[in-house]
């Protein structure tokens, strides 16, 4: 039986060796701006899964900048992630617990659920509320994750018969104001005193004017749906247009001075630590010497960009049934550029800090966008009318 075991774990290993992927390698490229349009400084989320907060609270500043015509960068907003995150917890407590702790409850979330929020509680600034109460500069949430997680399962078990108590609730809230700090109710910005309400009308942020789009076959176009992902624990809604229509939609926004929280997908290959999201076609590169095949060309200097998949309606939804492409992370799209070589590509801030070769913006290829795309939030004003029409939006 030993013998079995090690023959088929080695075979296993054999097995792994072979599915290796080439190694992808890429030029040095060299950008172009074509359209950029303003954004707030990169942040870091660190060691949290709050990607979801970062991006799309990116978006909304980069929103209250075009909305109330901010010209003076140093008069940039800037939000407070934390606040969303307290926010966004608390109210994921309660379903949690309603549904017997049938539902996801980790970190993750999407770009909705700031809207959500924002809608319901309004905005805070970074100056009122960091978020930083338990001893770091920058998120390290493992810890909190962990005890929010057991605390909600223990009274998610207690027996349905058996009435909840009503000091629970107050107690969640309660550990997330220990590692979180508490929610200021009223603050100042500019020597003038806010509410979280009260200040995000004041940045003229109407959460009725935006609108989530999304990409699938598995149902009818121009209808709305919850996509059918973990993340998604509100199940709110995104419209299903034709992928050619999205992009366009995304294309018309930016250069019309739009930016676009982004869900998507980065476990792709191509999508690299050091600011490249690039749609490569790994089984052109496995074409070549056995030698090329493990190493790469790792003796020569590579001067042309690597051959491209071909992003499709049929490609993304094959891999969103068969989860190789899902909800992995959010950012913002906020501009267009162009390679050397002539290659459009999609200029994406993301929240790992100052990182890789762009300081954390990272240039994403239009077919790595639209393959990998799960959803984008825009305002519906970027929306053409005969697509506001069809879906009863005004």
């Amino acid at each position: 039986m030993k013998k079995l075991v090690v023959a088929t774990l080695a075979a296993l290993v054999s097995l792994g060796a072979l599915a290796q992927k080439p190694k992808v390698q890429f030029p040095e490229y060299e950008f172009e701006t074509v359209k950029a349009n303003p954004i707030t400084s990169v942040k870091n989320q660190n060691r949290s899964g709050t990607c979801w907060a970062f991006s799309a609270l990116g978006f909304f500043e980069s929103e209250a900048i075009r909305i109330c015509n901010i010209k003076d960068t140093l008069k940039y907003p800037d939000f407070s992630e934390m606040f969303v995150v307290h926010k966004s917890y608390s109210d994921r407590a309660d379903k949690y617990v309603r549904l017997d702790g049938k539902l996801a409850f980790a970190a993750g979330s999407e770009a909705d659920d700031v809207l959500d929020i924002i809608r319901d509680y309004g905005i805070v600034p970074q100056s009122a509320y960091s978020g930083m109460n338990y001893g770091s500069e920058l998120p390290e949430q493992a810890e909190m994750d962990a005890v929010l997680k057991a605390y909600v399962n223990a009274v998610a078990k207690v027996p349905n018969r058996n009435r909840l108590s009503t000091a629970w609730k107050k107690g969640f809230d309660g550990v997330l104001d220990a590692y979180l700090g508490e929610i200021p109710t009223q603050f100042k910005v500019d020597g003038k005193n806010y509410t979280a309400q009260s200040y995000r009308d004041a940045m003229k942020i109407d959460p009725k004017n935006y609108i989530t789009l999304t990409s699938y076959t598995h149902h009818p176009f121009y209808t709305d749906f919850a996509i059918e992902v973990c993340d998604n624990w509100r199940w709110d809604k995104a419209w299903n247009v034709p992928i050619d229509e999205l992009m366009n939609i995304l294309d018309a926004a930016l250069n019309n001075g739009y930016t676009a929280a982004w869900g998507a997908d980065v476990s792709d290959p191509g999508f690299t630590r050091d600011g490249l999201a690039v749609l490569v076609d790994t089984d052109a590169l496995a074409a070549g010497s056995d030698k090329e095949h493990w190493v790469g060309k790792e003796e020569e200097k590579v001067v042309e960009a690597p051959k491209e998949k071909v992003a499709t309606q049929e490609s993304r939804q094959e891999g969103f049934d068969r989860k190789y492409i899902t909800d992995d992370h959010g950012m913002q799209i906020f501009g267009i550029a162009r390679d050397q070589f002539g290659n459009k590509y999609y200029m994406v801030k993301n929240s790992w800090g100052d990182t890789g070769k762009y300081h954390g913006i990272w240039y994403a290829t239009e077919a790595y966008v639209r393959n990998q795309t799960l959803d984008i939030m825009i305002h519906k004003d970027c929306l053409p009318r005969d697509l506001k029409n069809k879906i009863g939006i005004k």
